[in-house]
């Protein structure tokens, strides 16, 4: 059976998903696996689509040095003792920049215009891109695409798009382009399958995970998004600061005398939660904490989204619907909660019972927006583009090598 292979690379993590094709077009999950650890203490699990696991197996770090590396020994356990040899492979990739409002076939041109937006999206871009080069070196005939979470918002108008600054820069692709696409993408899919009329109609998505966004949809398309340029703004996260004054920036420069580079590890891997709490980047911790700084973290977490509620609402001229997803937004109940209390003021009232349960509707009948909890599914997203470029694509070659 054909398949297509998945993969979402980090800093020192491969994840990798196998989707198998049938008939029609259908994709059907097989595997889920990640190589992590990589270059620390190399671990690759994997398991089937209903849990069953697959593989545990540790390495030495010598043998799982880095992407490439890990890349192979993923691909080498697929090939050789599951007889798995793809078709095809997708990539979650963060930045498109202006170039690509849509998945695109990967070429050695298109790494090369992705490479220049690596400053864009330093915790992510230059990750994405190890396992499309390893590819490229080793299985050269093998289709590749690359599907960006920038995409899904390049339907913003012209006012949510553009920032106040001169049209040149504009031009040379500094405006408002948002992130998470592919999660957002995935929601305005499956949105109409579980409440038809609220899918037509204006709904926000809060997006709340390590990373954190929201976004604004209208008829299924985004209209407006908490990320800008980078995937800095907007919500605080897990290690970022989200919406903060260009002059803080200026003052770490002149006042603290910190480099270029020093600000820009400083806002992506120091700020939000962690840097808030003084404890922690994981939600999970901060809420069992009883650490006043970790209470302030949480509560801070909770009235950003709320005031980017407001927002939002703004731009859509009305909420008829609020979705959570992503690993916060479905996993607690207690985040919800207080989020629900920040938006009494839109007449949403959440159901304790259901909300604890995690159902997929949370807010009570008499609730005058609905609330659900929806998961996301970025690496079905993928599969699904990649399935349609080798299909339709014009500039996908058809011919296979298959690997992993």
């Amino acid at each position: 059976m054909d398949t297509i292979l998945v993969v979402n690379a980090g800093s020192s993590s491969v994840k990798f998903q196998i989707f198998a094709i049938e008939g029609e077009g259908r994709l059907r999950r097989q595997i889920k696996g990640q190589m992590d650890g990589i270059g620390r203490r190399p671990r690759l699990r994997a398991s089937a689509a209903n849990g069953d696991p697959l593989a545990d197996r540790a390495y030495p770090i010598e043998a799982v040095s880095d992407i490439p590396a890990a890349m192979a020994v993923a691909g080498g356990w697929l090939r050789d003792e599951l007889r798995i040899s793809p078709i095809a492979v997708g990539h979650r990739v963060v930045h498109g920049g202006p170039d690509y409002d849509r998945p695109v076939a990967i070429d050695h041109g298109v790494v090369s215009r992705l490479e220049r937006l690596i400053a864009l999206a330093p915790l992510h871009q230059p990750h994405n891109l190890a396992p499309i080069r390893s590819l490229l070196a080793n299985f050269p005939a093998l289709p590749q695409v690359a599907c960006f979470d920038t995409a899904f918002h390049r339907t913003h108008g012209a006012v949510a798009d553009h920032y106040a600054i001169p049209h040149r820069l504009h031009a040379e692709g500094v405006r408002r382009y948002g992130f998470h696409g592919l999660s957002y993408e995935y929601i305005a899919k499956t949105l109409p399958q579980i409440a038809p009329d609220v899918g037509k109609g204006r709904v926000i998505v809060a997006h709340l995970g390590s990373g954190a966004s929201m976004c604004a949809l209208k008829g299924g398309r985004s209209v407006e998004s908490t990320m800008g340029f980078t995937a800095l703004d907007g919500l605080p996260m897990g290690t970022r600061p989200g919406q903060i004054d260009p002059g803080v920036v200026l003052y770490l420069i002149s006042e603290k005398g910190m480099s270029a580079s020093n600000v820009q590890n400083f806002l992506y891997r120091d700020c939000g939660l962690k840097g808030l709490s003084g404890i922690s980047n994981d939600m999970r911790e901060l809420e069992a904490s009883d650490d006043p700084h970790a209470a302030l973290a949480i509560e801070y977490f909770v009235y950003r989204i709320g005031l980017n509620a407001g927002m939002l609402a703004a731009a859509l001229q009305g909420v008829d619907a609020f979705v959570f997803t992503a690993g916060i937004g479905e996993n607690s109940a207690g985040i919800r909660r207080h989020i629900g209390e920040q938006l009494a003021w839109l007449g949403v009232t959440l159901d304790p019972v259901e909300n604890s349960r995690h159902a997929q509707l949370i807010s009570r009948s008499d609730s005058l927006i609905p609330v659900y909890v929806v998961p996301t599914d970025e690496e079905l997203m993928i599969a699904q583009h990649t399935l349609s470029l080798l299909l339709n694509g014009p500039s996908l070659n058809p011919a296979r090598e298959r690997a992993a």
